[in-house]
Parts: structure tokens; C-alpha cells; sequence
């Protein structure tokens, strides 16, 4: 790579006997990095730079004109030739990057008024303002939850966007809604087939007991009073009921498995492209990453461009699995894709392995899983 920008020149020489010029440059130990022949009298050769004081004092008869110069020879004439052009490129390349970089709007996306003047405020008291630097991701993740966490009545959710130049910030008002009571008379009956494990009930009748066998629809408690078989009037029934309920799920997992899994770090870059290559202005590089990019500055006419990079790092697994491995993969998934359902007071009484199939590159497991679940639901009593 050094010797590719070392300075070299390239020399047309004339004269009768030109082996003979040709000798005496071996014979110094001149490194003659080409050699052509125009005629028996002429040749052009390439030597370096520093081989040509002395090429200069053995000529003797011999007629040398210099021709052409490359390496940092023709970097050097090429830039002195083109100064004021490669000046006003790197000067308006900064300002350009500092322009990049400043905040010129700031727009918050919201019908309410006092909703936009107290976020505008808010940004205000953080340092988001008009005409000042960007700030990082992670000072506008911390500005944001600082926000929320001042304004937990009046805020429900907020997002700050860079678009740009700009900040576009989007918010969602708070609404506390009084719910009014709602008296009309109902049932409590089972939201799915179960085995009954529990029943509460703090109106209403309970008509069933735990381990009796209902079906979706079934009353469980009676939201209609009766007394010798007579009614005496209708409440809105209000309880909970828990049942076991069964389910077969069908899972498929691949023998051949890639994951790309986000570790949280996350940074802006930017980065210049020519042709194929990709050099990044960052001194600690991500070595798997994904990236959504946006191109900053380029030429029709010219194979480089500027862009800037929004890149988030990743780890990244690939296994190769055995059947027993596969399988035992596709179980644990299975349990996780039912526990993934389950609310808080859920869980599994058991499950069971049922059979495996084998499709192309993935097993498909079946497993039959027995939950004790909340099948609570409410019946209206005409």
C-alpha cells in the first residue's frame, strides 16, 4: 500500500546504444519499475523519485525528458493545481456537518393549545431549543421520560423526532374519564369449556361448585335472586371464575437457526461510500449492527457520497441443531408462546409432549397444555 503512493517518474530517453544507458542504471542499483522500447534508440522507463538526481548525472550523451510523475508526486501536482477547489470543498463540507447538526424547528404535533405550550415550555427548560445543537438519542430519551414522569396527569405518551434539522415531537393527552355505574342485571357465566377450580362472587347466586364440568355460555353465578323457586329480583352479578382449560398447540422450529438480537446500543455515524467500500468517521465500530440510512451529500457524476447512518448494534447467533436439540427447542418455545397469553393470576398446571413431525428444514411439535385461566364473562339478563 506504501509503495503504491511513493513518488515514481517516468522518463523518455533517446540515444544511440540504449542497452548500454540501460546497463549503467543496473549497475547503480536504479530500480527500473518499467521498461519499453519505442525504437532501438528509445525507451520510456519508470523509476523513483529519488533515482533521479542520479539518472540525471549518468545521462552522459543520452537525451532524458520527464514525462509524467504518479504516487504522492501526482497527488501533490494535482492538488496544487486544483487548491482553491479542494478548499472550498472541505470548507463547505464543515459548514455543511455544523449545519447538519443544528436544530432550526421545532414542531409539537397536538390539537390541544395548552398541551403544545406546556411541551413547548417543557423542551425549553431541557435545552430543546431553536438554533442549537442536536442532542444524542440517549439525552433525548432521558428528556422525554423527565418530562413524563413531571406531567404523569396530563401526559400519556410522548415520542421526539429528528427529522432532519427538525424535531418533531408528537404527544397524547391524558383523559380521566368517570365511568358511570352501570346497573344493568347480568349473569356471570364461562367465557370457555373448563373444569371449574375456583368461584368468588360478591353479587349473586353461585350455582356452581369447583371440579363441576361447564361449557362457554354456562351460568356460574346467577345475577337473579330466587327464593322458593321465585324470583325476587335481578343484580349485577360480580365475582371471578377460574377454570382448567386444555389446549393442543402445533409449534415449528427450524434445525437451522439465525438470530439477530438488539443489545440497547444505539448511535448516529456518518460515513462516506466509493464504489464498493464504506469508510465510517467512528473510533469504536459495531461489529454486527442494523442500519437505516439517509444520504447526506452526492454527485450524479461522481461514485462517492456522503451519508449518515442510524445504526443499532446486534448479536448475532447461528446454530445447527440435532433432532433431540430441535425438539427440545420447539418444546421450550411452545410453553413460552403459551405463557406469553397468561395474565398475572395464570398459569400452567401441566403439559404434555404429544408428537413431532419432520417438514423440510423444522420439526412441528404438538403439545397439549392444561391452564387454570380466568373464564370470567358477563351474560345480560333480559
Amino acid at each position: 500500500m506504501i509503495e503504491k503512493f511513493k513518488s515514481k517518474i517516468a522518463l523518455n530517453v533517446k540515444g544511440k546504444n540504449i542497452n548500454r544507458f540501460i546497463k549503467k542504471l543496473t549497475t547503480r542499483k536504479i530500480n527500473i519499475l518499467s521498461l519499453k522500447y519505442i525504437n532501438k534508440n528509445e525507451i520510456e522507463i519508470i523509476i523513483y523519485k529519488e533515482d533521479y538526481e542520479t539518472v540525471l548525472k549518468i545521462k552522459s550523451i543520452y537525451d532524458v525528458l520527464e514525462k509524467e510523475v504518479y504516487g504522492y508526486l501526482k497527488i501533490k501536482k494535482v492538488f496544487k493545481v486544483n487548491r482553491h477547489l479542494v478548499f472550498m470543498f472541505i470548507a463547505g463540507y464543515i459548514i455543511f456537518i455544523i449545519l447538519t447538526h443544528i436544530v432550526f424547528d421545532i414542531e409539537v404535533v397536538h390539537s390541544n393549545k395548552e398541551i403544545r405550550h406546556l411541551i413547548q415550555e417543557e423542551l425549553d427548560k431541557n435545552g430543546i431549543k431553536k438554533y442549537t445543537f442536536k442532542k444524542s438519542f440517549k439525552q433525548l430519551d432521558k428528556i422525554k421520560d423527565k418530562i413524563l414522569n413531571d406531567h404523569p396527569d396530563k401526559i400519556e405518551w410522548l415520542e421526539i423526532e429528528t427529522v432532519g434539522t427538525k424535531y418533531v415531537v408528537r404527544v397524547e393527552e391524558r383523559e380521566i374519564i368517570a365511568k358511570e355505574e352501570n346497573i344493568v342485571p347480568r349473569n356471570l357465566v364461562a367465557k370457555k369449556d373448563a373444569v371449574l377450580k375456583k368461584v368468588t362472587a360478591s353479587k349473586g347466586d353461585i350455582l356452581r361448585n369447583t371440579d363441576d364440568y361447564v361449557k362457554k355460555g354456562d351460568i356460574i353465578v346467577n345475577g337473579e335472586v330466587m327464593l322458593n323457586e321465585k324470583s325476587m329480583g335481578k343484580v349485577k352479578a360480580s365475582g371471578k371464575a377460574y377454570g382448567e382449560v386444555w389446549y393442543v398447540l402445533k409449534t415449528e422450529y427450524p434445525f437451522v437457526y439465525h438470530e439477530e438480537k438488539e443489545t440497547g446500543n444505539k448511535k448516529d455515524v456518518y460515513a462516506i461510500k466509493f464504489l464498493e467500500k464504506e469508510f465510517e468517521f467512528t473510533t469504536h465500530k459495531f461489529k454486527n449492527k442494523k442500519i437505516n440510512e439517509e444520504t447526506v451529500l452526492s454527485h450524479p457524476l461522481l461514485p462517492i457520497k456522503l451519508v449518515k447512518q442510524h445504526q443499532k448494534e446486534v448479536t448475532v447467533k447461528n446454530d445447527i441443531l440435532t433432532f433431540d436439540e430441535a425438539l427440545l427447542k420447539a418444546k421450550e418455545l411452545s410453553i413460552k408462546k403459551v405463557e406469553a397469553t397468561l395474565k398475572k393470576d395464570e398459569y400452567i398446571i401441566r403439559s404434555k409432549y404429544l408428537k413431532s413431525t419432520m417438514k423440510d428444514s423444522t420439526i412441528e411439535v404438538e403439545m397439549f397444555f392444561a391452564v387454570y385461566e380466568d373464564i370470567t364473562d358477563y351474560q345480560e339478563i333480559a
